[in-house]
């Protein structure tokens, strides 16, 4: 009977002894599609042969530079994809059960190898490393899953807010790439009746952008909350920044702004970030004198100005990150813009963020937006 292998894979046998290794590559030649094998007499020699074309190791416990289980170890770290199956003596069983409980996909005793159980061996230690690799995956990839979800409810937290005279509405959304990034945003009302809002957004994508973001709204929402919201704030953000960032070109821009406990003026500070848009007595804009100072990360001895603005009786404010305006639009695949942005505002009468994100298309960096509203009396 022939051996049932319909695949030509290649193979490393890490077999010290001519006789048996031999043996195995004849039995091996009688399969349907023979294995190209490569073979090695000791550990040293398998470790210049272990290639990521190498697909199933076959290694012998006895070998002159290791022995037992330390051989198989070895193999298992230098070749972590390929399947492995091991080869005993008739005294060794115990060894072989030992072995894949250590992380071998089968074992064989060398005495009853024939044609046909080699070849079955093979095929099932493949297929086992297969289902072993795809379960790995799979915990991989719900690991990852719930530290985005962890890292991006730190990154867009619910707003505290204490007056029912502000509509709060936030939305994010991932760009096209789907990766994880560093925008964030926050909403905080002081005791004072003051209603403190900012989005911000980390440049990069990636967990470790994303945490660099979370840490600094977390720390935004704390120094608010301790009654600092100058230049203070944002000087102990971008030394926040310096610390915590992998790579010193990492930068953050950010927009925050302040309303005043009667909700009739804002002060403004606009740090290297895309203009708030600002619907104000049916009028749209965005505030002037934007940006009033650079990203945070950059210059040391930054200073940002201050944008007061006035609100009036009935107005919206949007602010967001440059995802919105970056997004790909038209028959032409031209970028929104901020005219662009203010065009869709003032065709809407209102800033909808749900009719926005429905017409911007197709995104090619994430979206975070806020939209606070004066709620008429």
């Amino acid at each position: 009977m022939t051996a049932n292998l319909s695949e030509t894979l290649t193979l490393l046998l890490v077999e010290d002894d001519d006789g048996d290794a031999f043996l195995v590559e004849e039995l091996l030649k009688q399969a349907d599609a023979p294995p190209r094998i490569f073979w090695a007499r000791s550990l040293q020699e398998a470790k210049a042969k272990l290639t990521p074309q190498i697909q199933c190791v076959l290694v012998d416990l006895s070998l002159p530079d290791a022995h037992g289980l330390e051989a198989l170890e070895e193999v298992l770290v230098l070749a972590p994809h390929s399947a492995v199956l091991v080869l005993t003596g008739l005294r060794d069983t115990h060894v072989g059960v030992a072995a894949v409980q250590a992380g071998a996909q089968d074992f064989l005793v060398k005495g009853d190898i024939d044609a046909r159980l080699l070849a079955r061996a093979i095929r099932y230690a493949m297929e086992r490393k297969r289902a072993d690799l795809a379960q790995l995956r799979l915990v991989q990839a719900e690991l990852t899953a719930q530290e985005n979800s962890r890292l991006e409810s730190a990154l867009l937290p619910d707003a505290l807010l204490h007056t029912q005279a502000i509509e709060h509405v936030t939305r994010y959304l991932p760009g096209s790439g789907g990766t994880l990034a560093g925008d964030f945003f926050d909403t905080v009302q002081t005791p004072d009746g003051s209603v403190h809002v900012v989005v911000g957004d980390v440049c990069g994508h990636g967990p470790d952008e994303a945490a660099l973001g979370v840490a600094l709204r977390i720390a935004w929402r704390t120094l608010v909350l301790a009654g600092q919201t100058d230049d203070t704030l944002l000087r102990t953000l971008d030394a926040l920044l310096r610390a915590e960032r992998k790579a010193p070109e990492i930068f953050t821009t950010l927009c925050m702004a302040t309303i005043t406990p009667d909700l009739r003026n804002a002060r403004m500070r606009v740090v290297g970030h895309p203009p708030p848009v600002l619907v104000r007595d049916g009028a749209v804009q965005v505030v002037d004198g934007t940006p009033s100072g650079p990203p945070l990360g950059i210059f040391m001895d930054a200073e940002w100005s201050v944008i007061d603005v006035p609100l009036g009786e009935e107005w919206s404010m949007m602010l967001y990150t440059d995802g919105l305006i970056e997004a790909v639009v038209g028959e032409r695949d031209e970028m929104l813009g901020v005219e662009g942005l203010l065009d869709l505002v003032r065709e809407h009468g209102a800033i909808d963020l749900d009719r926005l994100i429905t017409r911007v298309g197709t995104l090619s960096d994430d979206l975070a937006a806020v939209l606070v509203r004066r709620r008429r009396p």
